[in-house]
């Protein structure tokens, strides 16, 4: 691997960490998939707030052109473990070999949306079941932020998904991470993206809304896995209805790479403070197109604090 050693990710990190004392103190595991062809995506998150006492559970499954189904909870009881259970879900998380293979079992009820701009109004949605089994096999270098205390694995996916009375096997591709410290999603905003070009080369980036700074994690990495790390990111954007991003460009490290972004499908949430501030969290499986030709599939977010 090139790169320093300050990008490599211990093995111990993959379980549970202590917290902190700040009340918004979390850890989170978060994992995320799209079809080889395209035709379906998903993302889920299970977040700790131990000293809010409560875990988040928040889970879409879409489908560019078709439904979104949604399944969330914020109120679920904190656990010591890496598993969780709410009123509407149960999930497993079992790290069956360290930075290597990640298995979530999950089972839970979810809403589904003909249109996704319906989750920002509140609507209710119609009741589905949805299960899955899938696994997330490391394909490249798990990476270790340096400035705080996450990592991000590029991964392939396979196993099986239940949307009501549909079953399915996946093959996939996706990413996953795991993160713990402070987590304010009110404060200031950001854009995240994490995909796989067409050659196998995987790209992953934050870029952090804070005025007069140009805050940015990530990396390229090559089909080999070798590394570049990522130090400078300038996302924009072009916003539609409900504040959803249309279109989207991406510039990582003044022109390492430059890749245009295309939502193809919203799986988006409310996210709600302690003291009632509000963030709108608008994820979209998403379509990336360099310049040159090459092109990829992924996940995008852009995390819009709604202000006073």
């Amino acid at each position: 691997m090139t790169g320093a050693p300050r990008y490599l990710v211990s093995p111990v990190d993959e379980d549970r960490h202590e917290p902190g004392p700040e009340q918004l103190w979390g850890e989170s595991y978060y994992m995320d998939f799209v079809t080889n062809d395209g035709s379906l995506g998903g993302y889920l998150r299970v977040g700790w707030y131990p000293n809010l006492g409560v875990v988040w559970w928040t889970t879409a499954v879409v489908e560019p052109g078709g439904r979104t189904v949604m399944s969330v909870s914020f109120d679920a009881p904190a656990t010591p473990t890496i598993s969780a259970i709410g009123p509407s879900f149960s999930v497993d998380l079992d790290v069956t070999a360290p930075l290597e293979v990640l298995r979530v079992q999950a089972d839970a009820v979810g809403s589904s949306f003909a249109d996704a701009t319906a989750v920002y109004r509140g609507d209710e949605g119609r009741a589905i079941e949805l299960s899955l089994d899938l696994e997330w096999r490391t394909d490249g270098q798990p990476f270790q932020y340096d400035a705080t205390t996450r990592y991000e694995i590029p991964c392939l996916v396979d196993g099986t998904l239940r949307l009501g009375d549909r079953s399915m096997t996946l093959r996939a591709q996706g990413q996953r991470d795991h993160s713990w410290g402070i987590r304010d999603w009110w404060t200031f905003g950001w854009c995240w993206l994490a995909a796989r070009l067409d050659d196998g080369t995987r790209v992953h980036a934050v870029d952090v809304r804070i005025p007069d700074l140009d805050v940015a994690f990530g990396y390229v990495q090559d089909p080999s896995g070798s590394i570049q790390p990522i130090n400078s990111a300038d996302v924009s954007e072009e916003l539609g209805s409900e504040g959803l991003p249309t279109r989207g460009n991406c510039i990582l490290n003044g022109g390492l790479i430059e890749l245009a972004i295309e939502p193809l499908a919203f799986g988006p949430l409310v996210l709600v403070s302690p003291d009632g501030r509000v963030a709108r969290f608008a994820r979209a499986m998403a379509r990336f197109t360099e310049p040159g030709g090459r092109t990829g599939l992924g996940w995008v977010e852009w995390d819009q604090p709604q202000g006073d």
